[in-house]
């Protein structure tokens, strides 16, 4: 709504899902503004000597809300198939490359259907067709998408099972990309099934903070680690025994600066 920045999840009723208005529901008012506030918080959190705008890659979720979100808070992408050092770009006000006047090549957009939300009964998390969603996004790369239509949403909710397999999956295929700096915009319930099958043996208020409901257009930054798998492709969910006791020691970690609310 309007009131509240959030975009409302309807159930599917016995009228075609794909003509409700909040089919594949977009962003409101309040959730492009969030969106360019991220952008600017980025620009002032430096990650080595780049802006945390610089990133190599951005993987996207298909549904329209989350390309949306991309686009605002990463600006426009480069061409697909375009090569970085060819590719021109602005750095945002207040970022150490606009001080510099260090060109920042526009990052490549990667969408991915197995990072969308959790498909099933719920209207705003439908997908309008890639050919729809192409037009509207033309310089997003969506070669990886299979199905042009939306072959996944259904009457029924996703099994956590299957959405919690699809998480890994996923998980598994971003730590075999090449490049090191890669943001991914996707979704809370997304999020929460991918993390909730990690971090048992964690401190309660680390494991707590990792395995929360993740707040609207909020930041969280992961570092991915193979230990020891050769290839680094492979990962396991970190789910211990019951009987393994919880550590008592805290990471040297703090919550996001951030918990900004627009769109997830």
């Amino acid at each position: 709504t309007k009131e509240s920045g959030t975009n409302d999840c309807l159930l599917r009723g016995d009228s075609s899902a794909s003509a409700h208005e909040l089919y594949d529901s977009r962003l409101t008012e309040k959730g492009i503004k969030q969106s360019i506030d991220l952008k600017d918080h980025l620009a002032t959190r430096p990650s080595g000597s780049r802006s945390f705008t610089a990133f190599d890659l951005v993987v996207v979720s298909p549904l329209t809300r989350t390309c949306e979100t991309a686009l605002h808070v990463f600006g426009q992408p480069r061409e697909p198939g375009m090569p970085a050092f060819l590719a021109r770009g602005e750095a945002p006000d207040g970022t150490p490359e606009a001080s510099a006047g260090i060109n920042i090549p526009p990052p490549r957009f990667l969408v991915k259907e197995e990072c969308r939300e959790r498909w099933g009964k719920y209207v705003c998390d439908g997908r309008r067709s890639i050919t729809e969603i192409a037009s509207e996004f033309p310089n997003f790369d969506f070669s990886e998408i299979v199905h042009d239509e939306d072959e996944f949403y259904s009457d029924e909710r996703e099994s956590d099972e299957h959405c919690c397999e699809r998480a890994v999956k996923f998980l598994e295929w971003l730590n075999s990309r090449p490049e090191k700096c890669i943001a991914v915009v996707t979704h809370s319930s997304f999020l929460r099934h991918l993390f909730g099958q990690f971090g048992e043996t964690l401190h309660y208020e680390d494991r707590e903070n990792l395995q929360r409901l993740a707040g609207n257009c909020e930041l969280r930054s992961i570092m991915l680690c193979s230990h020891g798998n050769k290839d680094g492709k492979e990962i396991s969910p970190l789910m211990p025994t019951k009987n393994t006791p919880a550590s008592t020691v805290r990471m040297n970690s703090r919550k996001s600066e951030v918990n900004l609310t627009g769109t997830m």
